[in-house]
């Protein structure tokens, strides 16, 4: 068996990471960048996501290029997995206990720049709608706040176990990170070119292929769609348009908005910065032109076209063009813009131009010409070929097009301590067998791929105290079915939850997951039972051990026996809030 060399518990602020692995809230995230990217790992070492290449949707995708084989990924999230953000999922906590788990080392009142509950105020979007009522938090005291945890790929897959639920589902960090894991195993791109990045209130994948890439939930957003004008670009534009950058988590490490120590390659982040930046800007073309009168429709009114129908000239404003988009397979874009302008009714058209409209094919043949002019100096001449009463609209417009086609991502930025750590260097030509193999060697000098191991449940060749710690202070949601009840009357009711655990071999779910789902080995369900007893008397004493397929769970004199086909030998002590294993 691998040695693993088990950090200092006694450091509270080390035990906080640890047992934040089981976890994964945004604000654990948020404190301890390093667990973004081992859940990646995680993913990536589990059996779930190497089990899709059997699938006959995946047969030779290795053949197919890139953008094909992100589009055959995205549309199995899509049909697997839905994206979720409810309350009761993991239910809810209080920003005073929060913010007390890390009072002893982390300025919490950073915490505001991570999380919307807490006070941030980035997105202008959210705030409009009163974030709260959004959420459904309105009903409860302002101090309460929803325990949003980060699930794995078998959290996220055994969604369709619960109640209401027909496939997978997951929130959007477990849908970044379910994206990396799928990009590398899947569609065969190297950990090098996938950056993972965190907003207060979102996060994405910038894959560093062709163009470039952005994942997005369960979408994905080539450069091309980031300019389409849609309604749904719109969205997936939201987060990098008004929100700050808080982390990039690479397979080389990670910067952090806040911390002075980076861990990222420099070399590695400076070029994904440049990538980025250049994804999401474009020179003023005609067809950007066309998406940007998608986008903002307020500027419809300024412009008409002018249309040969059987040599004839007519004139159609374009809001009515566009009207017609609405119900048409075609679009006012170039190369399906013929097929649009005949379905349009001959009543639409007017014999002569349209008065105070300016005419888009001209507008087309200017921009053409000026394709490599700066926007300053294309306005000024716009304004000088195309007169208008509506000079103050134009103005207005020309400015929404600079937000249009450039985008600055607030990135972290560079001016960073970078400190070089140990990190997996995982292929793409690598079996799952060969990467665990590598994950598991590498642990003793990487806490890269010892936080992986955690994140992964690795129960064999970790310290158990972390698991326990999360299990018992961080899973509030089987506590309220459970409260009040007697320790007699607990078992009973865990009794009726099926004998099988969502993890593979001796990996273990928290107790929320068990309830969540329904399901759960005989060990998962003592930590389960634990929880609940505890919550309902903190000064209970608990002792689990774990023996052969036997489970003694002990407290108030009494042992209550479950079955467990995990394989552990391991006897945990919980009494007020202090945790030991053996």
């Amino acid at each position: 068996m691998t040695a693993i060399i088990h950090p200092d518990f006694s450091d509270r602020k080390t035990l906080e990471k640890y047992s934040s692995a089981y976890t994964l809230s945004d604000m654990e995230i948020f404190i301890f960048p390093d667990l973004f990217y081992p859940l990646v790992l995680a993913n990536i070492m589990s059996p779930v996501i190497w089990r899709w290449r059997d699938d006959p949707w995946f047969s030779e995708i290795q053949r197919k290029n890139f953008i094909s084989r992100a589009n055959r990924i995205k549309q199995y999230i899509i049909d697997n997995y839905i994206f979720n953000l409810d309350l009761e999922t993991w239910g809810l906590t209080d920003k005073d206990r929060e913010t007390a788990r890390f009072s002893d080392f982390f300025d919490t009142g950073l915490l505001r720049q991570s999380n919307a509950l807490f006070g941030y105020e980035g997105d202008r979007y959210y705030f409009s709608i009163d974030i709260r009522r959004h959420f459904g938090l309105d009903k409860y005291d302002s101090g309460i706040i929803p325990y949003w945890k980060t699930e794995t790929v078998e959290a996220m897959t055994a969604f369709r176990h619960k109640e209401h639920y027909t496939t997978g589902a997951g929130e959007c960090v477990s849908l970044a990170a379910l994206y990396a894991a799928a990009m590398f195993i899947i569609g065969g791109v190297p950990l090098e070119k996938i950056f993972m990045m965190a907003t207060p209130l979102h996060s994405q994948n910038y894959i560093d292929e062709k163009e470039g890439l952005l994942t997005n939930n369960r979408r994905i957003m080539t450069k091309n769609m980031w300019f389409n004008g849609t309604s749904l670009s719109g969205k997936a534009r939201r987060a990098l348009e008004n929100e700050k950058v808080t982390i990039v988590s690479h397979i080389t490490g990670h910067i952090h908005t806040v911390y002075e120590k980076a861990t990222i390659n420099r070399e590695a982040y400076v070029n994904f910065a440049d990538k980025l930046n250049a994804f999401v800007k474009s020179p003023l073309t005609p067809a950007v032109f066309i998406n940007f009168l998608r986008f903002k429709s307020e500027y419809k009114c300024l412009f008409q076209y002018h249309y040969l129908r059987a040599g004839s000239s007519l004139y159609i404003t374009l809001d009515k063009l566009f009207e017609y988009e609405h119900s048409s397979k075609a679009s006012m874009n170039e190369d399906t813009r013929a097929r649009l302008l005949g379905e349009v009714d001959n009543e639409e058209f007017s014999l002569e131009p349209v008065p105070g409209r300016i005419m888009l094919n001209d507008v087309e043949k200017f921009l053409k010409k000026h394709l490599n002019s700066d926007l300053i100096t294309i306005e000024e001449k716009f304004i000088k070929n195309f007169p208008t009463e509506q000079m103050e609209c134009l103005k207005r417009m020309f400015a929404d097009i600079g937000v249009f086609t450039v985008t600055k991502p607030h990135l972290p930025p560079d001016d960073r301590q970078y400190v070089q750590e140990v990190y997996p260097e995982l292929k793409v030509s690598d079996s799952r067998d060969e990467i665990i193999g590598k994950i598991k060697d590498l642990a003793a000098t990487s806490e890269m791929a010892l936080l992986s191991l955690y994140a992964y449940r690795e129960m064999d060749l970790t310290d158990w105290r972390p698991f326990v710690k999360a299990a018992i202070e961080r899973n509030p949601v089987s506590h309220i079915p459970l409260e009040g009840k007697t320790a007699d009357e607990i078992f009973e009711v865990i009794g009726h939850l099926k004998n099988k655990s969502i993890y593979d071999s001796g990996r273990m779910a928290q107790p929320d997951e068990v309830w969540n789902f329904g399901r759960g080995d005989g060990a998962e369900k003592a930590f389960l039972m634990a929880g609940a007893v505890i919550h309902n008397d903190p000064a209970a004493s608990v002792i689990i051990t774990l023996q052969g397929d036997n489970v003694i769970l002990d407290c108030y004199g009494r042992e209550y026996h479950f079955v467990t086909s995990k394989g552990h030998t391991r006897k945990i002590s919980i009494n007020r809030g202090v945790y030991s294993s053996q």
